[in-house]
């Protein structure tokens, strides 16, 4: 029997097998873990250092509330000791805030519905315009076809 020269099984690691790492660009704004239900999102509270109390206020009512840092302990921030709202996550005059899903698709249907309410209009607007003798909307269709060679 020959004698190999191995090392003990205990002794090997996968060092070798991992990959290696790499450097990648910090992200400005972090993403918290996601919460079944709801949806997050950076509201404004400031823009190059004065407060935007109008910004908040109406995203308060709108029914967006400021996401605790203690619920999210992945995201790793220093805390400044001006930071207006203690607990929370800010990050350069943003706060991270969350809300119901069902909020936010009420809010979407909402606004989808005005835009669809104003491009009626619109048409309807330009329409109005039209005359049969000169009409200013005419759906064409072009076709190509191959001719036979002689």
């Amino acid at each position: 029997m020959e004698k190999t020269n191995r090392a003990p099984r205990e002794l090997e690691t996968r060092e070798k097998a991992e990959r290696p790492k790499q450097w990648m660009p910090p992200k400005l704004l972090p993403d918290p873990h996601p919460e079944p239900g709801y949806a997050f999102r950076w509201i404004r509270i400031a823009t190059q250092g004065k407060d935007d109390a109008t910004n908040y206020s109406s995203k308060l009512a709108e029914g967006w509330e400021p996401v605790k840092a203690s619920d999210h302990p992945e995201i790793r921030l220093f805390s400044s000791a001006a930071a207006k709202f203690p607990d929370s996550i800010e990050v350069g005059g943003l706060l991270l805030c969350k809300t119901p899903v069902e909020f936010t698709e009420q809010r979407n249907a909402y606004y989808r519905q005005q835009a669809d309410a104003q491009m009626q209009s619109v048409d309807n607007t330009y329409m109005r315009e039209n005359d049969p003798r000169m009409p200013m909307f005419k759906e064409r269709k072009s076709t190509v076809t191959f001719g036979k060679g002689t």
